[in-house]
């Protein structure tokens, strides 16, 4: 067993766990990471393993959110188990267009889209798209604050939160949207956000990026849009893990000897550990922050990528 492999395999553990759910694409920091942390596997491997290592991470969210997923919970009432089944329908459903549109094209993407050119793009436009969303999310907050006549977060002596959807009061932190819980996505919001997810089929797009995205222009708070982006990685991870096992035991031969599975086994252990903490940050980070700084983020390592691979510096050999 190589000691220094498995280093490597917990470094894109690392990786993994951070940029899987920041919406800063885990696929572009991948494709820059192989460049200088490669792995003694062959490319059949490398391309399941970065796929599968993603386990891990999910594991983190079913975790974290285990009681509030868990329709069985024991403190649960009859309508708390209600409203947990009901959130899983519309997760469901959520996953459906990423389902019916990726499963038959995996292959086509993965031979034609998977170059740092496009990964570059996808991270650049939107990254634009958060700075203007968020602009135009900060303006509408000023139009509602003055319409409530409120500061925002406070609320009138004698003020009670049955507003119209249309006049949601902002938070302290500048958040606000018609959808202030999961539980109140509606079946329409769920499939809208599920057709937002389709976009993050481009690699360097953001799974959670591109659901974060939908979640905020169909009027979802910042945490409500991140908290259901974490929900519907559930299926989707483990449906694409399950994939490109299959793939790679059916289709490429491959095997899974010591080496193999310690490195997979590192990688998912790491990307769990690094996952807990990440999400934990970027709950608590939306709540007082907007999307802004991902967005700029997003533009300079776009525009890294598209530098380092025009040749314009030495790459690693």
């Amino acid at each position: 067993m190589d000691i220094v492999e498995l280093l490597k395999s917990a470094f894109l553990g690392l990786v993994e766990g951070i940029t899987e759910w920041l919406p800063i694409s885990s696929t572009g920091h991948m494709i820059l990471v192989d460049e200088f942390v490669k792995l003694n596997v062959t490319r059949e491997f490398w391309n399941m393993f970065l796929v599968v290592i993603q386990l891990g991470a999910i594991l983190a969210v079913c975790v974290l959110f285990f009681h509030q997923l868990n329709p069985f919970s024991p403190s649960k009432g009859k309508e708390g188990r209600r409203a947990t089944w009901s959130l899983w329908g519309k997760i469901v459903i959520g996953v459906i267009p990423a389902a019916v549109v990726g499963i038959p094209l995996d292959d086509f993407m993965e031979e034609h889209l998977y170059s740092p050119q496009v990964v570059a793009a996808a991270l650049i436009v939107y990254g634009v798209a958060f700075i203007v969303i968020e602009r135009w999310r900060a303006h509408t907050l000023k139009r509602r604050v003055a319409e409530l006549g409120v500061v925002p977060g406070s609320r009138p002596a004698g003020a009670h939160f049955a507003r119209p959807a249309t006049a949601v009061e902002p938070t302290p932190q500048g958040d606000f949207g018609a959808i202030t819980s999961v539980n109140d996505i509606s079946v329409k919001t769920a499939l809208g956000i599920g057709l937002f997810q389709v976009l993050s089929l481009i690699p360097g797009t953001s799974r959670s990026g591109s659901t974060i995205i939908g979640g905020l222009l169909l009027g979802c708070t910042r945490s409500v849009a991140a908290e259901f982006t974490f929900f519907l990685a559930i299926p989707v991870m483990f449906g694409a893990s399950a994939l490109k096992l299959v793939k790679y035991v059916v289709l490429d031969g491959g095997v899974f000897g010591t080496n193999e599975i310690a490195i997979m086994a590192v990688g998912c252990l790491v990307a769990f550990v690094v996952s807990l903490i990440a999400i934990k940050w970027l709950m608590s980070f939306v709540r007082r922050h907007s999307f802004t700084a991902f967005g700029v983020y997003r533009i300079l390592l776009g525009a890294a990528v598209l530098v380092y691979f025009s040749g314009l510096i030495p790459q690693v050999m």
